[in-house]
């Protein structure tokens, strides 16, 4: 007797199981290309899509490990966003199934609404976005919020239910880039000065500061 059940749901669900477990060895970019992504997505192991006919992802994103990217009811990211690990992003609601004592697989009391995440913006890690959101271009989710109602560009929200804390324009984030690309040259020129080779991003300064 065979364990494997030989219905339309099983063999759906199966397909994405395999695709879990091969993307389980393969590494960033490899993964992106298994999945479908644009070759310029990066995506970390055991991140999981639900419905990801449904995803339209933008160019150079980044997901982290553990990330659940429920494209169900409809999911847009933008170019240029950083998802980070353990986050969940949802689409749909299964509570008035519950309630209603109907909670059986294709029930009418599912609940979908798209989630639009827009260009360059970073969602910290332990974040949950909840259905129906829209987060503006270049917002800023603060590690472990709950994203409740639309996030405004430019801004930055955290906590549970997330609020904004502070909103910024074009002249501070350039501002910004250009501090931390001159702190990383300078981290650079020390390490060269010690006669390393810098590798990716900012090399650690020795544990004496020197």
């Amino acid at each position: 007797m065979s364990v494997f059940s030989d219905d339309e749901r099983s063999n759906r669900l199966r397909r994405g199981i395999l695709e879990d477990v091969v993307g389980g060895l393969l590494n960033d970019v490899e993964r992106a290309r298994y999945l479908g992504l644009p070759e310029t997505t990066r995506i970390r192991e055991r991140t999981k899509i639900i419905s990801p006919e449904n995803l339209v992802l933008g160019e150079h994103c980044w997901i982290g490990e553990n990330t659940v990217l429920d494209a169900s009811g409809g999911l847009e990211i933008g170019d240029h966003t950083s998802i980070g690990l353990n986050c969940l992003v949802f689409t749909h609601s299964s509570w008035l199934a519950n309630m209603m004592l109907e909670n059986h697989s294709g029930s009418d009391l599912i609940e979908r609404k798209p989630v639009k995440i827009g260009k360059g913006c970073f969602i910290g890690g332990n974040s949950v976005i909840m259905m129906g959101v829209t987060i503006g271009d270049c917002a800023t989710i603060s590690p472990l919020s709950v994203v409740t109602k639309d996030v405004p560009p430019y801004s930055l929200v955290s906590g549970n239910p997330a609020r904004v804390f502070q909103r910024y324009d074009e002249a501070y984030i350039k501002a910004e880039a250009e501090r931390v690309r001159a702190e990383n040259a300078a981290l650079r020129a020390e390490a060269e000065a010690r006669g390393e080779t810098p590798g990716w991003g900012s090399p650690a300064r020795h544990r004496d500061g020197q």
